[in-house]
């Protein structure tokens, strides 16, 4: 069975939202659900049903999902291959906390057997919590225990969760406020956004100096940071605004970790299971993390599973050490292994890095606009900053990109500084006309927005 969606209709253009039924829905939400809700206040759609990668609201109007439930709908929405697994899955047996089962074991197997050939023998898997911030939070705990160290270096732009160990991790500043006492022994250092350097030097200017502040923060003897527990961090920054580090950065901070003794825990949490175009992203870079944190994208349809696999020497917990109840759910295992049936036949991260190149270079005409000031991603984890007008900000400008993009029928979600970026993450299986159709909807939108702000520039 082919996973590549059949060329479908583009979505129809002016699309006011929301459209009546919706609007009842949406209230009912905001009178009785919690202010914490964030998507629907910036994608006002109640959604009725979805299929790959389109979503249909309940006033009968479908849209391009680039959101794919934050990353999680690796396949899209409601693939049938990972239906059917599940349908077969759910008369056996749902929820098995750590027992063995049949389903378990070869998810372990598989997701192991996953890992670059040379290193699988030495990992073990950790089932956590149902979600990422639950594997971080567990990340962290080994690498403390295994270690007799407190302290954690975590990068500048990172996300890692909204736990309040995970939160402690996580440099933006508005989901503390307010909030007291969060992890102790936390320290950021710069990381590799050369867009916006944190340092203000350039590519062609640079040693890697950002990777040096670590290096040598870590190495002076007054560098006031003791020898940490681990170095947690993402390869691609997500909620960050889609930053591929550069790899001399990454090979810098790997072999550091390495010399001091350190345990590297890379956040595959956004980047894992395919969306980079390998199956985890250190891959790409050539280095060999001591953990890695895997949720998302494992089931392939959005059923929560959170994982780590690290090297066996870190193993010292005893048993109870780490637990949680939704750490055995047997139909999101049963979703995951035929995700990776579906992963192999199809050859679908070839297909990822393909597609990819496509979507990359489309978007790259697109910047040549004065309203982007960057493209940038890797795989399907892609991002446009936006550039300041005279009349709007970065983040009204992103905003507003967002507003007309969806008025024509696509969905995408906003990260990074300000909520400056607007950020794609499309299906991985998706089409090339798709794709095209998604582009062609951006370039109307830019193109709209433009006008606008030159009109209101010019009053």
């Amino acid at each position: 069975m082919q996973t590549l969606e059949a060329t479908s209709p583009r979505p129809a253009v002016d699309l006011t939202q929301p459209g009546p039924n919706g609007r009842v829905l949406l209230d009912s939400q905001a009178a009785t659900e919690s202010n914490a809700r964030t998507y629907p206040r910036r994608i006002p759609v109640a959604i009725a049903e979805a299929s790959g990668s389109y979503i249909t609201d309940v006033d009968g109007r479908r849209y391009i999902d680039f959101l794919s439930g934050a990353g999680v709908l690796a396949l899209g929405h409601n693939h049938p291959e990972l239906v059917a697994a599940v349908t077969a899955q759910l008369p056996k047996l749902t929820h098995g906390l750590d027992f063995p089962t049949p389903v378990r074991d070869e998810f372990k197997r598989r997701q192991i057997g996953m890992l670059p050939e040379h290193i699988r023998d030495d990992y073990k898997m950790h089932f956590c919590g149902p979600t990422g911030s639950d594997a971080v939070e567990a990340a962290i705990k080994l690498c403390k225990k295994a270690t007799g160290r407190g302290q954690v270096v975590v990068f500048q732009g990172a996300y890692h969760g909204s736990t309040q160990g995970a939160m402690s991790l996580t440099s933006e500043h508005a989901p503390k406020t307010g909030l007291h006492n969060l992890l102790p022994g936390i320290h950021f250092t710069p990381y590799s956004y050369c867009h916006r350097c944190p340092i203000g030097l350039a590519p062609t200017s640079c040693s890697t100096n950002c990777a040096d502040v670590l290096v040598n923060t870590l190495t002076d003897t007054h560098g006031g940071v003791q020898l940490p527990a681990a170095i947690i961090m993402e390869l691609v920054q997500g909620e960050g605004g889609a930053i591929p580090a550069r790899r001399e950065f990454v090979h810098r901070v790997a072999d550091t970790a390495r010399e001091l003794g350190i345990p590297l825990i890379v956040d595959e949490v956004q980047t894992g299971c395919g969306r980079t175009g390998t199956w985890f992203a250190f891959e790409q870079y050539g280095i060999t993390p001591d953990v890695v944190v895997a949720s998302k994208g494992l089931s392939g349809m959005g059923l929560p599973i959170a994982a780590i696999l690290y090297r066996k020497h870190l193993d010292t917990w005893t048993p109870g050490s780490h637990i949680g109840t939704f750490r055995g759910n047997n139909l999101a295992f049963a979703s995951a292994n035929a995700f990776l049936d579906v992963v192999e036949r199809e050859d679908l991260l070839a297909h990822v890095r393909k597609i990819a190149d496509h979507l990359l270079g489309e978007l790259t005409v697109l910047g040549d606009s004065p309203l982007v000031s960057d493209v940038r991603g890797l795989g399907l984890m892609l991002g446009m900053e936006m550039a300041a007008a005279p009349t709007a900000d970065a983040t009204q400008v992103a905003s507003r990109f967002q507003q007309e993009a969806l008025r024509r029928g696509l969905i995408v979600e906003l990260g990074g500084r300000g909520d400056s970026v607007v950020r794609l993450l499309p299906p991985l299986n998706i089409t090339v006309e798709v794709a095209d159709d998604a582009v062609a909807i951006l370039r109307d939108a830019l193109t709209t927005l433009e006008a606008e702000l030159a009109a209101e520039a010019g009053r």
